[in-house]
């Protein structure tokens, strides 16, 4: 049988999600957990590769298994062996064999998030989960940017130099762009606000580094370091040299696939702080 898993993961400590021969990554210690609890190796495909530091709030993975056992035993059982920062949300039985579920295949849309922290002191308790910038940022400038991206576009001057994807031509159907203070008490004179702004990007499919490089271009535009028109520029050189450098990792959040509703999957992601 084939059976699909929702995993939520803490990226902070791993080597991003594909196995590495030094076995720290997501990846590796699902399928140690998987191995373990199923008394047997098991190979597993996921909807979407993450980067070092890059946190997962609704991974979708399947395998191929002989086991019977009951969705909620995979959960509980796999959750055993898993390190506190990997948690199993869900298990599915799904179909197989030609016209079955495939995690990476039949997934139509993918779904991310970056939360970035406005302040003039670094983050520390949120250290490694949000990303961060010292000046005050634009919400009108980014969003008028931010549209020039949306459709389907040659994305080339936002793809990194190892990306393995066969062609830049993706879509992006969507960003949408909202900001949070961080306080209700009123500032003193010349006091910068503080806040939490969270990106939202929901796409065909993403280059690698793709949001990272996007997100970096958009606090340029947000600070006012570059005009609005200036991401259209970037887009229509199809090189990567003129855009901003790629942002940090610790602000992005895989947030999930998008599915047919006919195979049944949760869509909903685990509650999480940074998310209003």
């Amino acid at each position: 049988m084939r059976i699909a898993l929702g995993v939520s993961y803490n990226g902070q400590a791993y080597r991003g999600w594909q196995s590495q021969p030094d076995g720290n990554t997501v990846q590796d210690k699902l399928e140690a957990a998987l191995g373990r609890f199923a008394a047997q190796e098991v190979s597993t495909i996921c909807a979407g590769r993450t980067d070092s530091g890059v946190h997962g709030l609704m991974q979708v993975v399947h395998f191929d298994t002989e086991l019977q056992r009951a969705p909620n035993s995979w959960v509980r059982g796999t959750n055993t062996f898993l390190p506190k920062d990997i948690a199993v949300q869900w298990a599915a039985e799904v179909a197989d064999g030609p016209n079955g579920f495939h995690s990476r295949a039949c997934a139509t849309a993918r779904r991310y998030a970056y939360v970035l922290l406005q302040s003039p002191v670094r983050p520390s308790v949120d250290q490694g989960r949000v990303g961060w910038v010292f000046q005050t940022l634009d919400a009108q400038r980014m969003r008028a940017a931010a549209d020039l991206l949306l459709g389907e576009h040659d994305f080339s001057s936002f793809r990194a130099a190892g990306c393995q994807a066969k062609s830049p031509v993706k879509t992006l159907r969507r960003i949408d762009i909202h900001y949070r203070p961080a306080g209700q008490a009123p500032m003193r004179d010349g006091q910068m606000e503080c806040g939490y702004w969270r990106f939202e990007f929901e796409g065909s499919a993403f280059l690698h580094h793709m949001i990272r490089n996007i997100m970096g271009c958009l606090i340029y535009v947000g600070q006012g370091s570059k005009p609005v028109q200036w991401m259209q520029q970037v887009l229509e050189a199809r090189s990567r040299e003129v855009a901003a450098p790629t942002f940090s990792p610790d602000g992005l959040y895989f947030l999930g696939p998008i599915y047919d509703t006919r195979w049944g999957l949760p869509v909903d992601t685990p509650p999480f702080a940074w998310l209003p």
